[in-house]
């Protein structure tokens, strides 16, 4: 069977270190460890003794790999229940999945590839962490986010193939993405181009009305919860652990937090109650990232976020990056207002309005939707147009102050002492209203504030 993704068996390794392998196996294997960390762990291991790794590292010319302690803490517990493989290139067996490693944890569950033998395809199994088994809570937790999941049927909500358990550890199946996660993409890149942004955004406001129809809150929408496929054209939101059904509180525990610090709304950091509107707020965030390339809301705690998620308003992201259009900055604030009446009606506006601005992006003369670029002139003319009228107020104002001096040469200008008196103005004129200055600025001012908006 071929296994074109799979990690090296330690029969290959030792072999490896042995140099037994032949040339085509010893560059297969070499270039496969260049880019595995948890392969290079198992080199380490099967070196055992440092004389063993440090002729190793010298032949492969890599460095010894470290692991952190969270991924030796994930390896722990997925080890401590897998079943033994026939395959010596896999970790081990969960029921009849062939476990290649793993891939991604939480606080709550970790995340594995795995081989599906029946169909010849990788999946995805993520299993509730096996210390977190025996409490009834997170078991009641990880099945709400199986059966949320599965009742939505969207190309953008990721589906679950089914929910089983090993071992006494509840996991579900699902798609295996090969792509990375949008968190993983904008720490590697930075910020995004508009029209990206507009992708993701029109996708991950299309899952969320799917989710929203059903009843379902997602309460964790987050760059780390959308996996993107294939790049920014296709993307699979999931990780609905914290989803909740609107008016079901069954669950739910006063004074707890449920969400990730930084992309909470407002409601959720004040832990109460939240509806569709919340996921909205946390879209905004997320979008508002994809912007500049980093959260809306940081601190040096997790209490420091959510006092500003509470009190602040985020930056205006043309402070950030003037390149950014107006009326995007417009969207956003929208999305993130303190106010949920405030915000968009719900994700299916969200959705058609994303999907309007991508087209005008694509195509300038499509029109954005209505009222977004019309206001956006107008008040910019408005305020160009002030400025106006107050450098020229202050021309004029000038100019009243040294005309008592206008009389004297430009030769010979009179001596101003620095404790002399201010010459004698009549500003009578100007606080009555004749000065026919005045009045050409005054109607200025009155037709900029006739523009419509």
């Amino acid at each position: 069977m071929n296994h074109p993704a799979t990690h090296v068996g330690e029969e290959e390794l030792v072999q490896l270190l042995e140099e037994t392998l032949t040339d085509n196996d010893r560059q297969r294997v070499e270039s496969h460890l260049e880019t595995c960390s948890m392969c290079q762990a198992k080199l380490a291991a099967t070196a055992g003794t440092d004389a063993w790794w440090n002729a190793a590292s010298s032949y492969l010319g890599l460095e010894r790999p470290t692991q952190s302690e969270d991924e030796h803490v994930d390896l722990h517990e997925i080890q401590s229940i897998l079943a033994p493989s026939d395959d010596p290139r896999m970790m081990g067996r969960i029921g009849t999945y062939e476990i290649a490693g793993v891939v991604g944890s939480g606080a709550t569950g970790i995340v594995v590839k795995a081989l599906d033998p029946a169909l010849n395809r990788f999946v995805a199994l993520k299993l509730l962490r096996p210390s977190l088994a025996v409490s009834p809570a997170a078991r009641s937790r990880f099945e709400r986010e199986g059966r949320a999941a599965a009742s939505i049927v969207h190309e953008n909500v990721i589906a679950v193939h089914g929910v089983s358990e090993f071992n006494g550890v509840p996991y579900l199946a699902m798609p295996y993405i090969a792509g990375e996660s949008l968190g993983a993409r904008i720490r590697r890149s930075g910020p995004m181009n508009l029209d990206e942004i507009l992708r993701v955004g029109l996708q991950v406001a299309s899952g969320l009305a799917a989710a929203h129809e059903q009843g379902i809150v997602h309460r964790d929408v987050k760059p780390g919860n959308i996996l993107l496929e294939t790049g920014v054209e296709r993307l699979k939101l999931t990780d609905f652990g914290l989803a909740r059904v609107i008016g079901d509180n069954g669950l739910t525990v006063t004074g707890m937090l449920a969400g990730t610090p930084e992309y909470m709304s407002p409601e959720q950091a004040k832990s109460e109650d939240v509806d569709a509107r919340s996921d909205l707020f946390c879209l905004g965030s997320v979008l508002w990232t994809m912007s500049v390339g980093r959260p809306p809301f940081v601190g040096d705690s997790c209490y420091a976020v959510i006092r500003k998620i509470v009190e602040c308003n985020p930056t205006p992201l043309r402070h950030l990056d003037p390149r950014l259009p107006s009326w995007w900055q417009d969207v956003v604030s929208t999305l993130m207002q303190k106010s949920p009446a405030k915000r968009f009606r719900s994700a299916n506006e969200v959705a058609e309005t994303l999907r309007t601005c991508l087209a005008h992006v694509q195509d300038t003369a499509n029109p954005l939707p209505k009222g977004l670029g019309h206001t956006t002139r107008s008040q910019s003319w408005k305020t160009i147009g002030w400025t106006l009228a107050v450098a020229i107020g202050l021309a004029i104002m000038g100019s009243l102050v040294v005309q008592p001096w206008a009389k004297s040469t430009v030769s010979d200008p009179p001596a101003i002492q620095a404790d002399a008196p201010a010459p004698d103005l009549d500003l009578h004129a100007w606080e009555d209203g004749t000065d026919e200055s005045l009045k050409r600025v005054q109607a200025m001012l009155d037709s900029l504030n006739s523009i419509d908006d």
